[in-house]
């Protein structure tokens, strides 16, 4: 039997949804990576405390991003692995982009729940035309430093 999407036309509006797992997971890894950008160790109570969960939340999660190969977590320590770094710069980027776009270009407050629901579904491509169309910004409205992606090797 075929399915209603199968036998969608082209020119239809596709309705894609993001698991929230996925999600989940990056808002860990981003939580990683903000914590390490600002100098701090990476503890379980710093990351419960900035994503406003329990600590026991945070070791369940931290075991998971473990064994994923995201983190290595061990006794009272939490480290990113290459691709846990590489996704948390990401969305700690797209984030950062997002801002500009509402406060720079958009002239309109910046609604970070509004940034939150949207960073997790932009792909590289976007993200750099995001970023050369805003003229590869430095810094966020906040004053923190954005990521450089492959987009701003040229300036």
């Amino acid at each position: 039997m075929e399915s209603a999407i199968s036998r969608r036309k082209s020119d239809d509006e596709e309705l894609f949804i993001g698991t929230a797992e996925s999600e989940h997971v990056e808002m860990y890894l981003k939580a990683i990576w903000y914590i390490r950008e600002k100098g701090e160790e990476v503890k379980v109570s710093s990351i419960a405390k900035l994503l406003n969960v329990t600590q026991p939340s945070v070791v369940q999660m931290l075991r998971k991003l473990d064994a994923s190969k995201l983190v290595n977590y061990g006794k009272g320590s939490v480290a990113l692995t290459d691709e846990g770094d590489r996704i948390g710069k990401q969305m700690i980027r797209n984030t950062r982009l997002l801002e500009v776009l509402m406060k720079d270009a958009l002239k309109i407050e910046i609604d970070e729940e509004m940034v939150c629901g949207i960073e997790h579904h932009m792909k590289n491509i976007f993200t750099d035309a995001l970023c050369t169309l805003l003229k590869h910004p430095r810094q966020c409205p906040h004053g923190h430093d954005i990521p450089r992606g492959r987009c701003c090797s040229n300036t």
